[in-house]
This record gives structure tokens, sequence and C-alpha cells, in this order.
């Protein structure tokens, strides 16, 4: 598919995974309307961030949102990257929130993230670190995952954008996605996998309930979902406990995993359903700085 002012491609680390670049005549006419609201409009009148969705997608005849969703909710793809195609001194850290915002809103209905109390999150990876989740573990592996595993509302899938990033060496970007993975029959027809587990959360996660629900289910077409990240499952017998280890091991020994460097300014939207994602550790350097935005929703219902 073509879109004046966007270069689409597919990912050279995977064919699953479009590439979309955008170009500065679309940069420049975004200027405007992104002005319009400031960071903190956006956060208390959510009716304002569909109004930059809007502004977006009306620049692309209203093809962009058609694209970016054929593309998140299709199991052969299920995943973009999209970024602007050059650095440029006007896109700034506002300007990378809104353009987060306005690229979610394409997608989907974010959900309300509690760590922060907004329906987005920025959070830093640093040297030193007193947290009580992998996310901010700089010299730690965060294992594949998929994301709201302990929350009660839908997580169609997920946006990462890194806002910045300094003295970082390693740190990369690792995804897997199910039809990818060697092991994913077996586990997937294993009978443990479709028990309700009981999910959890640090208290850095400001949720105060737990959840239940199974890691593997399937799609209308009968194949596999999964929602599991290591740290959260609360196994209720030896069986289930066996079966996590198992899970994990054989995620982390996939020969398929997609190692992406994920530049200043790129948003990797996927299908929380059929992708994992996790990152590489980094290299210890006492100036290491990352920040990152999350948004996670549900797909719009229409």
């Amino acid at each position: 598919m073509e879109i004046k002012g966007f270069e689409i491609s597919e990912h050279e680390k995977s064919k699953r995974i479009i590439n979309i670049k955008i170009e500065d005549e679309i940069l420049d006419k975004l200027i405007f309307p992104f002005n319009k609201f400031n960071i903190t409009t956006l956060e208390y009148k959510p009716f304002t961030r569909f109004t930059i969705a809007k502004s977006l997608d009306d620049l692309t005849a209203n093809e962009l949102g058609k694209l970016l969703n054929s593309i998140v909710r299709d199991r052969k793809t299920g995943c973009f990257i999209i970024s602007p195609k050059k650095t440029s001194s006007k896109i700034d850290d506002n300007f990378l929130v809104k353009l987060s915002t306005a690229v979610a809103h394409l997608v989907g209905t974010p959900n309300h993230d509690s760590m922060v109390g907004k329906y987005y999150a920025r959070f830093f990876v640093k040297h030193k670190d007193d947290s009580d989740s992998y996310l901010r573990k700089a010299y730690t592996n965060m294992d594949l995952h998929t994301d709201g595993t302990y929350v009660k509302e839908k997580t169609d899938w997920l946006l990462m954008t890194k806002m910045e990033e300094k003295n970082a060496e390693g740190g990369e970007s690792v995804m897997l996605h199910l039809n990818d993975w060697e092991h994913c029959e077996d586990l997937f027809n294993d009978p443990v996998g479709k028990q309700n587990f009981t999910w959890s959360s640090p208290k850095s996660k400001n949720i105060d309930y737990k959840v239940e629900h199974p890691v593997f289910s399937a799609d209308k077409e009968g194949k596999a979902q999964i929602s599991y990240i290591d740290q959260f499952p609360e196994p209720k017998n030896m069986e289930q406990g066996i079966f996590l280890q198992k899970l994990s091991d054989a995620l982390e020994e996939s020969k398929n995993k997609v190692i992406l460097k994920l530049p200043v300014g790129s948003a990797v939207v996927a299908n929380n359903y059929f992708w994992l994602h996790g990152r590489k550790p980094f290299k210890e350097n006492k100036d290491l700085v990352r920040e990152l935005l999350r948004i996670r929703g549900s797909f719009f219902a229409n």
C-alpha cells in the first residue's frame, strides 16, 4: 500500500514487521494541529486525543488509520514501527508524546495506566534502580512477555516509543511471533496452559487486586494466543510451576527471536496476543539513560 508522505516497507529483520517512515512534509503539517493542545489538555480531556489522531489521519485522506489497523490485527504481520524519516529539532518530547497519542488513537482506545495514573506512562531505565520490576532493571535481561497480564482491562495492543537514549550499549528490543516459535504447538496443546493461573503485580503497578486467566487461549480460527509474563504468575501447585518453567525456557531458547535496535523517536506497535516482547541487558555505564513511553489498550469495537 502507498500513502503520500510515508515510506512503507517490510522491516529488514522480519517481513512480519512493517516499517513506516514519516516524511518531513507530513511532520511540518502536524505542527499546527499538534500545537492546539498542550500535554496537560491531552491528559485531562480524552476527546482531544482523538482530535489530534484525526489531524494525522486527515493528512492521508484517512488511509493511515486503515493501514495501521490492517497491520496490527493481521496475524501474518501484527506489528509496525512508525518514526520520522529524519531526525529534526522540531521533534521534541512534546511532539513525540502527541505523535504517539495520535497513532495509538487510530488503532484503539488506551487503557488507564495505573502505574502513573494516565492514559500513557513515561519511565526511565538508568544505571541505578530501586524499583520492584524488571521494567527498569538496566543490566537484567527482560524476558519475553506480553502486557496487561495482571489487569482486568482488555489489552489488545501496545505501543512503545523510545523518547531518549544516551550512553547505551546493548538494550536491544527482542520480539517473537507465536507462529515463528518452535515450541508453540507443544506448549499450546499442554492442558496445564489452559488452566486458570493467578496473576498479581508488585506495588509500583498500583493494582490492588489479582486476576485469574490461562496462559494460552485460542483465537476464532483456533490458533494460539498468549498472555504471559514471568514475574507475575503465582503457581497454585507443582504442575503449574513446572509448566511455567518449561514455557519460560522454551521462549528464551527460541532461535526465531527478532532482535531490533530502535532509533530514538521510533514507536513500535504490536498485537498483544501473538507477539511477545523483551529487552536485552545494557552494558554497564553509570551515565546510561533511556526513556520510554508506553500506551496499551483495546481495539475499537467497530
